[in-house]
């Protein structure tokens, strides 16, 4: 039996878990209706879609000081503030009586929301056992998800409360997460010297000489313009304007994709855990390279979500593990706000620039090529992770155990992690307790 599957998830990654459930399917709640509330204000199309991208923009634009925030301030407070942020910026929404107030609310919304995003990912690296980091970013990704689908089942079934209604509940929802999250997480002894002087810091500049993280850069940032860029742009017009389908037709076609993507999502984080990251990032990447290539050439609507299906596969083995895979660079006690928000800023760049830089290309040839273009970003994530050393196999000085000897501690007799037998450590530090091999032998 390997080890991921004897370690037992502590307590606190549960309710992180449920928190991401709820704040997942409260923003799938409001989303839908956003476009159309700003549209009462008698504003136009640009102008209604221009709240969705403000609250993107202020994401990217503060990712960095939110990494800061993180140093300096621990990951719990920086967590409970961005919720709460969040919840009075929603909430507010709701009393909205200009478009400009409902703009400028939806921005400190998009503050709150990278500071929530950044400290979960802090969290969730720092109550992670090593040894099941795949298997808890699974379960995390599969919680997320499953909330964004529901969101906008939910937010159907109470259309009949009015258009304000989804941003009162949503704000309600996120008051009562604060409340769970301040609870579970107060006694962690996990996090007890959350503000600690002591606590390892993880610079970028360090993060950025392990290939292992310039290599999860790159993927964040080809998923952020297959994913959540390019594919959400281009699916409805490719529905509408190439297949000559009803619009309705792109909401089956996202439910598709999710539905891939679903299917794989634990799976592939846990065995992750026992095969290593690599298998994962490689052929997940390949895949949805392929599937989001065909999106483009697809001749009827069959085959069209055949493709999607196959690209939310593919999107669905990467997707967990490259966050497992951000941990094993960050370690379990080493605070690295910078190196998490540079994670973020990563996917987000790539969601905001491919459907600037894809749509262009289709505008100069077509939907097939620009497709194509899109799959070859893909692509290009897959072969670097080829040349990369497995992140799995990184050890690091304060980590009070390794996934390879989880129980009684590290075996000084180790030789198992590097490419010549020798540990991989940071900073060229050897832990104590393990010796590298004698190559002169």
């Amino acid at each position: 039996m390997s080890t991921a599957t004897k370690v037992r998830l502590p307590a606190e990654i549960w309710v992180l878990i449920a928190a991401a459930f709820v704040i997942a399917l409260g923003f799938g709640l409001v989303a839908p209706v956003l476009p159309q509330y700003a549209r009462e204000f008698g504003v136009g199309i640009a102008a209604a879609s221009a709240i969705v991208s403000a609250f993107a923009l202020m994401r990217l634009l503060f990712a960095p000081a939110s990494g800061r925030l993180v140093q300096k301030l621990g990951e719990r407070r920086v967590y409970l503030a961005g919720i709460l942020i969040v919840a009075v910026s929603t909430g507010a929404c709701a009393l909205a009586q200009t478009y400009w107030q409902l703009l400028v609310l939806r921005s400190l919304g998009g503050i709150g929301s990278t500071m929530f995003t950044v400290s979960s990912m802090a969290l969730i690296i720092r109550v992670s056992p090593p040894a099941a980091r795949g298997r808890v970013s699974g379960v995390y990704s599969t919680s997320f998800l499953i909330g964004s689908l529901v969101g906008p089942l939910v937010g159907g079934a109470l259309a009949g409360l009015g258009l304000r209604a989804p941003f009162v509940i949503y704000a309600l929802a996120l008051l009562v997460v604060c409340v769970i999250v301040f609870a579970g997480l107060r006694e962690s002894p996990v996090l007890k010297d959350d503000s600690a002087t002591t606590t390892p810091e993880l610079t970028f500049r360090q993060g950025w000489s392990e290939p292992a993280y310039r290599a999860v850069l790159l993927s964040s940032f080809a998923g952020g313009v297959a994913v959540f860029g390019v594919r959400m742009a281009f699916v409805p017009l490719l529905v509408v304007e190439t297949l000559r389908q009803e619009p309705g037709m792109a909401g089956v076609a996202l439910t598709v994709f999710a539905a891939g993507n679903g299917a794989v999502l634990f799976a592939s984080g846990r065995l992750s855990d026992r095969l290593g990251r690599k298998p994962f990032l490689i052929l997940g990447s390949a895949i949805c390279a392929v599937g989001t290539g065909a999106l483009g050439f697809a001749p009827s609507l069959p085959w069209f979500l055949l493709a999607s299906f196959v690209a939310g596969i593919g999107s669905g083995m990467f997707s967990p593990v490259q966050q497992a895979a951000l941990a094993d660079v960050l370690g379990s006690r080493a605070r690295g706000g910078p190196v998490l928000a540079a994670f973020q800023m990563a996917a987000d760049l790539g969601a905001v620039l491919g459907p600037i830089v894809i749509g262009e290309v289709a505008d100069r040839t077509s939907f097939g090529v620009g497709m194509a273009v899109t799959g070859a970003v893909l692509a290009v994530s897959a072969t670097v992770w080829v040349f990369t050393p497995e992140p799995s196999r990184i050890v690091h000085p304060e980590d009070p155990q390794h996934p390879d000897h989880a129980g009684d501690g590290l075996d000084p007799q180790c030789t198992c992690d590097g490419p010549d037998g020798s540990p991989v450590v940071r900073d060229g530090m050897v832990p104590a307790n393990r010796r590298p091999v004698d190559t002169e032998k």
